[in-house]
């Protein structure tokens, strides 16, 4: 299927590792010319030479701090004078710490703010005048299951995912006249490099295999997600063949909303014991 991405320039913020990476090398593989950024150089130069190996277009990394407008204005600004313009912006980026509602205070949540929901509205608005200009745009913003689905302990994601969501829609009235379409993607538990440590701290046994397989045995799939599953719904929706899909938030947890929370009372109950 052509996706219609031959010749367009993307923009992948936080393409270092995991979902940004994977989202990177799907476009380049479509033929987009593909410009990354992130904080570490030695990561961005390995991505770099990642996304080239499969790239038909013309790819450029470079290394930026996502929490200063400034310098994401400066990024946007600079690839599209060098690229000829930008088409599609994927904006990641980190996570913010784990914990309850009542386990942080008032700067924490300003912190997970700052961190996650205002670099996504400073790159979105300084695509903006590029997208208007090419008269055609994707905005896709990467969140989390939990813009979706209320998860205890993981409150400031909830928080600052939720935020993210209604500016993106917000954000979808105003533009979808100018041909730029906005989405917000909400992986679950994907096997990205951070998940990855998590499971090697909570591995006292050694056995990091069996650690992600329990992370992720919830899913209806019963496994987590490879970042390039993720990455192949943001190429979809970074395509022509979805222009009429706006204003979306798309749920990647592989069924586990569905699944529910565990029960372990109701585990292996017959069908009649509570009727």
């Amino acid at each position: 299927m052509d996706l219609g991405l031959k010749g367009r320039v993307a923009l992948v913020a936080g393409g270092t590792s995991g979902i940004g990476l994977a989202c990177a090398k799907e476009f380049a593989a479509e033929g987009a010319q593909v410009a990354i950024c992130g904080r570490d150089p030695q990561r961005l130069a390995d991505a770099e030479r990642e996304v080239a190996q499969v790239a038909t277009g013309r790819v450029s990394a470079t290394s930026v701090d996502l929490t200063d407008p400034d310098a994401a204005r400066r990024w946007v600004d600079a690839v599209a004078a060098d690229l000829g313009g930008v088409h599609v912006l994927v904006a990641g980026g980190g996570s913010p710490p784990v914990g309850t509602a009542t386990g942080f205070d008032v700067e924490d949540y300003r912190a997970a703010v700052d961190r996650v929901l205002l670099p996504a509205v400073a790159l979105a608005t300084a695509a903006l005048p590029h997208l208007r200009a090419a008269g055609w745009g994707r905005l896709l913003f990467i969140a989390s299951e939990t813009a979706c689905v209320p998860i205890g302990p993981l409150v400031l994601s909830g928080v600052t995912r939720a935020a993210l969501v209604r500016f993106a829609q917000g954000l979808a009235v105003d533009v979808g006249r100018d041909g730029i379409t906005v989405n917000v993607l909400a992986p679950g538990g994907v096997r990205t490099p951070p998940m990855e440590r998590a499971a090697a701290r909570l591995a006292t046994d050694g056995d990091v295999e069996a650690r992600l397989r329990a992370m992720g045995h919830h899913s209806a799939l019963g496994r987590l997600a490879r970042p390039d599953e993720v990455a192949a719904v943001a190429a979809f929706l970074a395509s022509e063949r979805a222009s009429f899909v706006t204003a979306g938030v798309h749920l990647i947890d592989g069924g586990a909303s569905a699944t529910g929370p565990e029960l372990p009372h109701l585990t292996g109950v017959r069908k009649d014991t509570y009727a």
